[in-house]
């Protein structure tokens, strides 16, 4: 078993956390698979809008409901899962009405919430609303699930710490007061004040913004008092979400690719979970260029080349082949140190992945991939 697998043994919740394209899915999946492999009961949650994790299990399609990886897909692949591996795709919005739904106070309520325009917009555009569902879909498998390990993978962001500081901007916006004292002013006069839309910063200016009108305003102002008296009950949900990512059953894994943005990214986002308490179980270096030649020995002139080629090839092969060889070497002496300076800033289990030759988009890609973690 590698590193960053032993980090996480014991644990029963494993987040893959990281910025966007970095590959969190792959190693979200082939966390999952190990795990099954050794005999485990695994749920991978995915929010990746690519769908790429249910080709890789070799499933049709993921859903909100979880869905069994067939044993003959194992099979086929040359895998023996001595567990089960279930996987699913979070539904934004479907996740947004379940949590409604249990904190609305009455049937009439809940449709009120439902029926209104402006919170089928914000429940299934509104920025941020990924990552705290997210949070809340964890919690609810966790609490509500028998699984021995739970594998989320964290919505693709630009900044990797908006998926911590989300779900507060979400939270607050729906139980924020200023919003309610400036409805009440607005709707009298039948025009919406510039300071509503800038209410929340950016998350909930995106979905706000494309609004105009008082019947929009009139959506808005009933949006907002259905909310009435159910935010403390999202308030407490948030706080329970929080402190089940503190606890020593979950294992953050940060993964960052071999470039300078994303280790700083990844070096940034390790800081803020240790301040807030949050374990990190291991750094996962994705997609790193393998060193093709032995540290110290010079590479081979386009000379030394062409007499090992013996004069077989196309003329020009062997520079061409030189100057190929060198790019790659200068490539895998970057990645390295990226590498050093990603596993060296923190004590932590911890495993470089060699690009492959090919995307990983099937069970015996994953397990490959898992071999190297």
């Amino acid at each position: 078993m590698g590193a960053v697998l032993s980090g996480l043994a014991g644990r029963r919740i494993a987040v893959c956390v990281g910025s966007g394209g970095v590959g969190k899915t792959t190693v979200a999946a082939a966390i999952g698979l190990s795990r099954a492999l050794a005999g485990e009961k695994v749920l991978v949650c995915t929010i990746d809008p690519a769908r790429r994790l249910a080709n890789a299990l070799g499933l049709a399609a993921l859903g909100n409901v979880e869905a069994r990886v067939p044993t003959h897909k194992l099979a086929e692949a040359g895998l023996e899962a001595k567990g089960e591996l279930h996987a699913m795709m979070l539904d934004v919005k479907r996740t947004w009405d379940d949590l409604v739904a249990r904190h609305a106070p009455d049937r009439q309520r809940l449709e009120r919430i439902l029926r209104n325009r402006i919170y089928q917009q914000l429940s299934g555009a509104l920025a941020g609303s990924q990552e705290y569902m997210a949070m809340e879909k964890l919690y609810e498998l966790s609490t509500e699930r028998d699984y021995d390990l739970i594998v989320l993978d964290t919505p693709p962001t630009a900044h990797a710490l908006d998926f911590l500081e989300a779900p507060d901007r979400i939270v607050d916006f729906l139980g924020n007061e200023t919003a309610r004292r400036l409805l009440s002013p607005a709707l009298h006069a039948g025009k919406v004040g510039l300071k509503l839309f800038q209410l929340g910063g950016s998350y909930v200016a995106k979905t706000l913004g494309r609004f105009t009108g008082a019947e929009v305003l009139q959506d808005l102002a009933e949006f907002m008092s259905t909310f009435q008296g159910m935010y403390e009950g999202f308030k407490e949900r948030a706080a329970s979400v929080r402190q089940l990512l503190s606890e020593p059953q979950v294992g953050f894994v940060l993964v960052a690719a071999p470039n300078p943005l994303s280790v700083d990214e990844a070096l940034f986002f390790h800081e803020r979970l240790h301040a807030e308490a949050m374990p990190v179980a291991g750094l996962v270096m994705n997609r790193v260029t393998p060193d093709l030649w032995p540290a110290g020995t010079p590479l081979p002139s386009a000379g030394e080349l062409g007499a090992a080629l013996g004069g077989r090839g196309t003329a020009g092969l062997p520079e061409r082949l030189a100057r190929t060889l060198a790019e790659h070497q200068r490539a895998a002496r970057a990645d390295a140190a990226e590498a050093a300076r990603l596993f060296g800033a923190a004590a932590l289990p911890h495993a470089a992945v060699p690009r492959l030759e090919s995307d990983v988009h099937d069970l015996t890609g994953l397990a490959r991939l898992a071999a190297c973690l």
